[in-house]
């Protein structure tokens, strides 16, 4: 039919209502607009939506409510048919306050793009996504030995047969799950640092009713232990026994139950810790796209923070990538990929990119793992440092343009470290492969960025020598900056090193090649010899050339000596420490102090420096500033009028002024990275307690709390080096150097107020300063309810914590309640011996110091039972002045784990005051200051290290409190029935 084009019978166009309804805020794009209302309450996005028409309808998107919700979700979540009617729920509204159930308003005249794909991304049906010949090669019955030669650490292979004899084959259906599982909280994955959970029951009535673009899902990996009977329903294939990781007592993740609706996915990454990985599918279908490593697919940008190394992936949910990325690419840039079928198991090499997409209702369970072909990139990804990180993922797009050949050259023939590198390339972070295909200059970006990815990587291999080439040979996890994307902790990075070399000695070239990238074993090893051939000590065996333990410095046990090498937090750190001790030791044999037979006896100490292509030694016993030190220009030159320069007033100052720092900085190296100290001592019979607390009777604990509570005595009662004119002033002037005067300024409010407690005052009010700052970095969740509280909880004025009492003759005074504080006393810092209960019972083993005080007598024993007694008190290199209720911190959390009763045992052989009662009107009107429970729970707060984690492992009940009262309560409670004070 013809339409005569005069006819004025068409329908009018709606006027566009954008530029009225958004005013000043048209010139953003949509998408703009909606990330701008995720950082909104959800009241605020209420009182928005009421602004306009445009606003209304922006600010009633379920994506965004669904954001609005789990950022705020507090227990199991239940999912109330849209998530603003879930998000309201959660506020706990009065019935009047809640919105009356009504249509939504429409209006014409508004088109977007951006909601229109969000919209028909909740829609769309996947029926079409199933790959029927897909390039990953399938294989059944496939031999362990043809897998090695074939597959692993090489490609990626999808198999058959190895899950059917599991029970979870017939077992793990969703009708079966829920009526098995249906009150049972599974953690869910979603966009959000906040761990969420939902139990099953609500989580399947979810994904009936839900039609969100990217369906939360459960990726629980605390299955195991919230439903052990899952575990018994599967097993791993015998393809994948080998996992290095199973030494650990505490293993980081590594096995996940996965559950999804279709829809649902795993976006574009690269597994934690370059692991390889299996995962076996139990019901319904699953999309793989694969690309092997460094080949980022399009669409992905890779952060690479060159602070702490850790690497952040921002990536298009699966869905959106197949939606709006896949159709793009070119038959040769498209990705390996397959379409998974019930009974399947897939295998992810090492550093493989992977991206999964549930075509229906699926039902899974994976596992990472470590084994002899992926250790050592494993070692690497863990290793300090940011260019090598971003290298093993994004390839040689971690480069800019035109950047690649001069970091190449400064990576494989400079002399230094890689702290060469030019500065555009060394604060580069990210890598952009492409922008989204809303962008209107998408075609641009997107030729440019295929250039830039296939120029560099015809020169990428994911070689272990190759990767490794891109290492800062200067940086080590002893004295570097820990990556926050690390699966374990550097005590944890240790003990499974040291753990594989002892266990596993069949591997231990592997293990050296592993550790050298991840410890720089062989530079330290270097050290160890040349320290031994100096002092005629004899050489190391090949089982002493590792060192030991999970302390933050490397220790070697080199026949009946240990070699300690100082070097964390750099060369400035590790002289205070080494100075420290040194001087604490000459304190204890010039005092003859008891103590001295619980301490490992020194038998040199000095300094080795490399240069010139070669180590030299310098013997130091603390006095004096050997030259090679004052090269360094770190100090004033008043400080060689002191005594020990190095010494326990200047580590205060040093610690002062480390904790108006942030954690990047106050762990920094400070210059001459290439010298370290280092002490030796005489190595103890036995063994650390660490090794020993889970074969422990009660009585030997007893006797080890009664034995803690009397040494650590005999420390505090150790005289405190006086603060004298001389020294004083070496503070004062040292303060001055780096700007920090006004702390010895305020000394002179008080004429009476001595000038350490200033330095202890200004140290604490500092670390108050950052506490959210400083809690949020340890990563470990605090419930929001407390860090809202946290500063309201600790004291504003610190002075009261020093307890100003009145003198009857004359203007108030400040009791000292300072003292010689180890602050480390850990499972790993005890040392015991073995004897039978009749031979220590004589007399003949312990002192007399401790027979006195209960150490062994009291406990019924048989004469044949053998026992285990505490002999020394080892590593004072975090020796420090300070409260003596601090030294409670470690030894209650980490060697009683929380048991209130061997606290209670420390305390009646201690015997010592631990707070002084004031008579001054301010102290006694505010009771808190009196609790020792008060003082104890802020010192946790204020740590320098991440106490409040270990508070929330060892005390489930913390995560439901709502104040620090209660914490302090559950934590710290028993002390406050400690009533000995002065």
């Amino acid at each position: 039919m013809e339409v005569d084009e005069g006819c004025n019978d068409a329908l009018p166009v709606p006027q566009d209502r954008r530029p009225d309804a958004l005013g000043d805020f048209v010139v953003l794009p949509d998408e703009i607009i909606c990330a701008i209302l995720f950082y909104l309450s959800p009241s605020d996005v209420a009182r928005l939506s009421c602004v306009s028409s445009v606003m209304y309808i922006l600010c009633n998107e379920e994506p965004l409510w669904m954001s609005l919700c789990l950022n705020n979700v507090s227990g199991p979540l239940q999912y109330k048919g849209s998530w603003k009617k879930t998000a309201v729920h959660q506020l706990h509204l009065p019935n009047e306050y809640v919105e009356p159930h009504r249509k939504p308003l429409q209006f014409d005249g508004f088109q977007s793009l951006f909601l229109y794909r969000r919209f028909y991304r909740c829609y769309v049906s996947l029926h079409g996504f199933y790959v029927d010949n897909g390039n990953v090669e399938r294989k059944k019955d496939l031999s362990l030995e043809d897998f090695d030669r074939v597959y692993d650490g090489q490609k990626p292979v999808l198999l058959s047969g190895l899950a059917e004899t599991w029970p979870a084959r017939h077992k793990w259906g969703i009708d079966q799950l829920l009526l098995n599982y249906g009150d049972t909280a599974f953690r869910i994955s979603q966009r959000s640092s906040r761990k969420i959970t939902m139990k099953f029951r609500d989580y399947v009535s979810y994904m009936q009713t839900q039609h969100d673009e990217d369906p939360l899902y459960i990726f629980d990996e605390k299955f195991g232990e919230v439903t052990p009977g899952l575990l018994e329903e599967y097993s791993v294939p015998h393809l994948f026994q080998e996992d290095l990781f199973d030494v650990l007592d505490h293993r980081p993740p590594f096995r996940w139950l996965i559950i999804g609706p279709e829809r649902s996915g795993a976006s574009w990454h690269v597994d934690p810790a370059l692991t390889s990985a299996w995962n076996t599918l139990l019901c319904g279908r699953k999309r793989w796209a694969l690309y092997p490593p460094g080949r980022v697919p399009l669409g992905v940008t890779v952060h690479v923070n060159d602070e702490d190394g850790d690497v952040n992936v921002e990536t298009p949910s699966s869905l959106q990538w197949w939606l709006d990325f896949y159709p793009l690419l070119a038959d040769e840039d498209k990705p390996i990929e397959c379409t998974q079928l019930p009974g399947e198991t897939i295998f992810v090499p090492s550093g493989w990119w992977h991206c999964v997409l549930n075509l229906e209702t699926t039902v899974a369970v994976t596992q990472n793992f470590v084994n002899s072909k992926n250790f050592e990139f494993v070692c690497l990804d863990m290793a300090p440092g940011f260019l090598h990180k971003g290298v093993c993922r994004a390839g040689l797009l971690a480069f800019d343009e035109g950047s690649f050949e001069d970091a190449e050259k400064n990576t494989l023939y400079a002399d230094d470290n890689l702290t060469s590198h030019s500065d555009h390339t060394r604060k580069e972070k990210r890598v952009r492969v492409c922008k989204s295909v809303e962008d209107t200059n998408y075609e641009t970006d997107t030729n440019s960025a295929s250039k830039s990815y296939e120029l560099p990587n015809q020169k990428f291999s994911y070689d272990i020598n190759y990767l490794a080439k891109f290492l800062d040979e200067e940086r080590d996890h002893y004295s570097s900056l820990w990556s926050s994307g690390n699966c374990i902790g550097q005590r944890e990075l240790r003990e499974w090193l040291w753990k594989l070399w002892v266990g596993k000695p069949g591997l231990r070239d592997l293990i050296w090649k592993g550790a050298s990238l991840a410890l720089n074993c062989g530079k330290w090893s270097e050290c160890m010899g040349k320290i031994c051939d100096f002092h005629k000590l004899p050489f190391p065996t090949d089982d002493e050339k590792f060192p030991v333990g999970m302390g933050s410095n490397p220790v070697y046990l080199v026949d009946d000596h240990v070699i300690k090498i100082y070097v964390e937090g750099g060369l400035e750190a590790c002289l205070h420490s080494l100075g420290t001790e040194l001087e604490f030791y000459s304190l204890l044999c010039q005092v003859n102090s008891p103590l001295k037979n619980h301490v490992p006896g020194i038998l040199a100490s000095g300094i080795i420096f490399f240069e010139n292509g070669s180590y030299t030694i310098v013997p130091w016993d603390g006095r004096g500033v050997p030259d090679v030190i004052a090269n360094c220009k770190m100090i004033p030159k008043i400080c060689m009028e002191v005594d020990f320069p190095f010494g326990a007033w200047s580590k205060k100052q040093f610690e002062y002024r480390n904790a108006g720092m942030s954690i990047n900085e106050s762990v920094s190296s400070t210059g001459c990275s290439r010298m370290w100290p280092y002490i030796v001592t005489k190595r103890c019979k036995g063994k650390i307690f660490a090794e020993l607390r889970d074969t422990l009777s009660w009585e030997d604990m007893l006797n080890l709390a009664s034995f803690l509570g009397d040494q650590l005595r005999t420390l505090h009662l150790l005289p405190v080096p006086s603060l004298d004119d001389s020294t004083f002033s070496v503070i004062k002037q040292k303060m001055e150097l780096f700007g920090n005067d006004e702390v010895m300024e305020a000394v002179t409010e008080k004429p009476n107020a001595p000038a350490e407690r200033k330095i202890f005052v200004r140290t604490l009010t500092r670390k108050k300063e950052d506490i959210i700052n400083r809690i949020t970095k340890w990563g470990n969740p605090i419930p929001n309810i407390l860090m809202e509280k946290v500063n309201e909880y600790i004291p504003d004025d610190f002075e009261k914590w020093f307890n100003i009492y009145e003198d009857e003759n004359g203007p108030p005074k400040v009791c000292k309640p300072f003292s010689w504080i180890h602050t480390d006393v850990m499972d790993d810092n005890i040392h015991m011996e073995s004897c039978r209960v009749s031979s220590c019972s004589t007399g003949n083993t312990l002192d007399a110091g401790l027979m006195d005080n209960g150490f062994v007598n009291g406990h019924n024993r048989s004469e044949s039972e053998n026992s285990w007694h505490p002999s020394h008190i080892l590593d004072f290199s975090d020796l420090s002045f300070g409260d003596p209720i601090c030294d409670l911190i470690p030894i209650h959390l980490d060697v009683f784990r929380g048991d209130s009763r061997l606290l209670m045992q420390f305390l009646e052989s201690y015997k010592l005051p631990l707070v002084r009662i004031s008579q001054h009107e301010s102290i006694k009107s505010c009771s808190k200051f009196g609790r020792l429970s008060y003082r104890a729970m802020c010192y946790c707060i204020l740590h320098d290290d991440n106490v409040l984690g270990s508070i929330l492992s060892l005390w489930k009940e913390v995560k439901k409190v709502s104040s620090w009262e209660e914490v302090e309560e559950i934590v710290w409670g028993d002390l406050n029935n400690y009533k000995v004070f002065c």
